[in-house]
């Protein structure tokens, strides 16, 4: 087995072009399959995060509503946001995206705004 060790990786041609191969002949550009931000948090009471990348705080909105605040700005809000909410909540809806910050709506079974115990998020997407 071989082993690579290395601090930094750079594109020959230009920074962001690291290619990997992807099964038989495929390849994919490595920074466009990399998470750019994600987050685990208590949306109950006063919310709280347990674990994130790229979030520099989150803010609530009201119920079941709330920013994601990114540490890094993402390039465009094209970006795609997949997300999960447990404790009696089946989705989110009406999200909004930002460069700065991503807006989500959590929603029960019914379709009204509801708080959750436990909410994640990951964004993927092009950093400015």
């Amino acid at each position: 087995m071989s082993e690579i060790k290395v601090d930094t990786l750079t594109g020959k041609t230009t920074a962001k072009t690291v290619t990997v191969t992807v099964g038989a002949t495929a390849t994919q550009s490595l920074e466009q399959g990399l998470a750019k931000a994600w987050v685990n948090f208590s949306g109950s009471g006063t919310i709280s995060t347990r674990d994130t990348f790229n979030v520099s705080s989150m803010t609530d909105d009201g119920t079941g509503n709330y920013d994601i605040n990114f540490s890094n700005s993402m390039s465009n809000d094209d970006y795609v946001l997949s997300g999960a909410a447990f404790a009696r909540i089946v989705g989110m809806a009406d999200n909004q995206f930002f460069t700065s910050y991503a807006n989500i709506r959590v929603h029960d079974t019914g379709g009204s705004s509801s708080d959750a115990g436990t909410i994640t998020a990951l964004i993927i997407g092009d950093l400015a």
